[in-house]
């Protein structure tokens, strides 16, 4: 039996380890799924149940996020650019994640090119989702 206790090993944490992109996309994906569930699920519910109560139900729900003319006031475009961006983040970080699951990806350029263009393709997609939706 020694005499004196093994010094053990520290746990690496925030102090040791650098920041980079793929931490902030694992943040990221982990903050945006609980976004969505926390936020994009009650709105979910309560819009289901507005159409399903009749007229005056879901003219209260459409007024919440909507002008009279029918346009997105800023409550409506505050939560719907940020539950889009949020889904499109979360979208690309998955296939990120399945990506690096197949045990792809784990060069270290690779990996923060992967965790930057996850970042980016997201904010391009929402962009185009909202362009799209401001055609019709």
């Amino acid at each position: 039996m020694a005499s004196r206790p093994q010094a053990r090993p520290l746990s690496p944490h925030l102090g040791i380890w650098r920041w980079g992109p793929h931490m902030l996309v694992s943040i990221l994906h982990r903050a945006t799924g609980v976004s969505m569930a926390m936020v994009g699920f009650p709105l979910l519910v309560w819009w289901l149940v507005a159409t399903a109560a009749g007229g005056e139900a879901y003219a209260t729900f459409r007024d919440v996020f909507t002008t009279d003319e029918g346009n997105l006031n800023i409550i409506g475009w505050v939560v719907g650019v940020g539950l889009s961006l949020a889904f499109f983040e979360h979208m690309t970080t998955g296939v990120r994640h399945l990506v690096l699951d197949m045990g792809a990806g784990y060069e270290l350029k690779r990996n923060k090119l992967g965790a930057l263009a996850c970042m980016v393709i997201a904010v391009v997609l929402t962009a185009l989702f909202w362009l799209v939706m401001g055609l019709r």
